[in-house]
């Protein structure tokens, strides 16, 4: 009678533990488990799928039930183990069935369930949803009273314990899932990169990716009809502002395709062109304006061509539908497209690049981590950093990387050596 009743508790005792894996390796999964992933399966008509969403849409309340159920099988797993050692080996049963069972629960009842989970959390977490949420609904009472009693513990001690509070925003949380995936090898870095730009777009303003008014090409409407023909013929690009009298006094911007049309039906001859005619009227938009709201802008305008002005009127460069395309996909070149000559990679490992090379295009072309928010361009950063206009040939480090002044032309910086950090390999 007393070993048919030992064996029936060994008996419970293994139910016990199969249960306490149970909840483990469902903790893990639906903790672990997509949430992108299981809402396009619910979409796509997956009603288990459907199941996880609802569960993990109240984690506090699931992580509730799942551990309540976990500890009281553990307790009681070991509460038995426990009275049929104390059966057979007297009060130093207790010793005994403290190691077992620690050694049970920690092999079968957690790594093992955990490290099944943690490698195949969505197709575990589609398995064990129904009977998981039949646990989370018969716990719920209790889950609800332990969740009330932790709430008003850590409002005690002034912890911030509100619903919608959330350490990362969705963008974070997208872009740190991007980096984490670059740096696991699962992700190319262009592809990074692309989708690091869409995120960006929020960010940035038009002032970061716009062409400044020094590299910016105008033609003056003062200038002879065969004048203007020849500059335009001549450049590479197919909408060029068109000022008077002043640079800053933009009255139009004059598109290369309606020149030529106008051109033809003059039977070639530039003499008695209408220019100012021929203009489309110019479009300002603030240095200050997000570039998704210039893109959507660019959209609802079907327009590609802005012109930037400051706070005082002033204009500060251009803007195209184009520069903040290549924000996203990298640089766009075509065969009428000028190859600036901006960024030099050295044979030992420096680069030498031109004082206006945007910071941010100098980290896509080489990887690096140089800081895109406190300037636009690599001089400025240096500017910035060093609080003053440094003399050539003054060096400084910054973040890990040494920039010497190479040239500087009045008050402006032309050229740079950037010396990046050294790379620290396992047989150093």
């Amino acid at each position: 009678m007393v070993e048919t009743s030992i064996l029936i508790s060994l008996g419970a005792v293994f139910v016990l533990l199969f249960f306490s894996g149970f909840f483990s390796g469902s903790e893990t999964a639906l903790t672990a488990t997509s949430r992108a992933r299981m809402h396009t399966l619910a979409r796509g008509g997956s009603k288990r799928a459907g199941i996880v969403s609802h569960l993990i849409a109240s984690r506090e309340r699931l992580i509730g039930a799942i551990l309540l159920g976990n500890n009281l099988v553990n307790i009681l797993a070991s509460a038995i183990a426990t009275s049929v050692f104390i059966q057979l080996l007297g009060d130093a049963g207790v010793v005994y069935a403290t190691l077992v069972m620690t050694a049970l629960v920690l092999i079968f009842a957690e790594v093992l369930p955990k490290t099944y989970a943690i490698t195949n959390p969505d197709r575990m977490a589609l398995f064990v949803a129904p009977a998981i949420r039949v646990v989370v609904f018969a716990f719920a009472p209790v889950t609800s009273a332990v969740q009330f009693i932790v709430r008003r513990t850590l409002r005690l001690i002034g912890a911030n314990i509100d619903d919608g509070a959330e350490v990362l925003s969705a963008h974070e949380e997208l872009r740190g899932a991007i980096d984490l995936h670059h740096q696991e090898g699962g992700m190319e870095t262009h592809d990074r990169h692309m989708l690091g730009g869409i995120l960006d777009l929020r960010d940035l303003e038009v002032a970061d990716v716009m062409v400044h008014r020094k590299n910016m090409q105008a033609i003056s409407l003062d200038d002879e009809p065969q004048v203007i023909v020849e500059q335009v013929l001549a450049s590479p690009f197919t909408r060029i502002p068109l000022w008077q009298d002043d640079a800053d006094n933009i009255i139009g911007v004059l598109h290369a395709k309606d020149l030529l049309r106008a051109l033809i039906s003059h039977d070639g001859d530039p003499t008695g062109l209408d220019i100012q005619g021929l203009a489309s009227k110019a479009w300002f938009v603030p240095e200050t304006t997000a570039l998704v709201e210039q893109l959507n802008a660019f959209r609802d305008r079907k327009s590609h061509f802005a012109l930037v002005v400051d706070e005082y009127g002033s204009i500060m460069g251009l803007v195209t539908l184009e520069d903040i395309i290549e924000e996203i996909v990298g640089e766009i070149s075509d065969e009428h497209d000028v190859d600036v000559k901006g960024l030099r990679p050295q044979p030992d490992g420096t680069c030498n690049v031109d004082g206006t090379l945007a910071v941010r295009d100098l980290n896509r072309a080489l990887d690096w981590q140089l800081p895109e928010e406190e300037a636009i361009t690599v001089a400025g950063l240096v500017i910035h950093e060093a609080q003053t206009i440094p003399e050539v040939g003054q060096v400084f480090s910054f973040y890990g990387y040494k920039f010497q002044v190479l040239r500087r032309h009045r008050n402006q910086i032309t050229a740079l050596k950037i010396t990046p950090p050294r790379k620290v390999h396992a047989a150093d």
